[in-house]
């Protein structure tokens, strides 16, 4: 994959970047899903996640969210003053 992409015109940093950008963002629903099924006793069975676990988890999660709508908005910010 990175022989092939010395023969094309994309920038590897610029790739890197939005590769970085897509993996932040699919990751908050990834880890809602996870953490909504490892909290399910339907699905986990005996091996349910204990409370001093899923506490973190969460908390986890909420940073992650926290996260992506802060850099959501700064990119936005810088797309506007590139505009100008």
């Amino acid at each position: 994959m990175g022989l092939a992409l010395d023969f094309t015109s994309i920038d590897p940093i610029k790739a890197l970047f939005w590769s970085a950008l897509i993996n932040d963002v699919a990751a908050v629903p990834i880890m809602v899903l996870m953490m909504l099924m490892a909290s399910n006793p339907k699905v986990m069975g005996t091996f349910l996640t204990p409370m001093p676990l899923r506490r973190p988890g969460w908390f986890s999660t909420g940073v992650m969210s926290a996260a992506v709508i802060a850099m959501i908005i700064f990119i936005l910010k810088v797309i506007q003053i590139g505009t100008r």
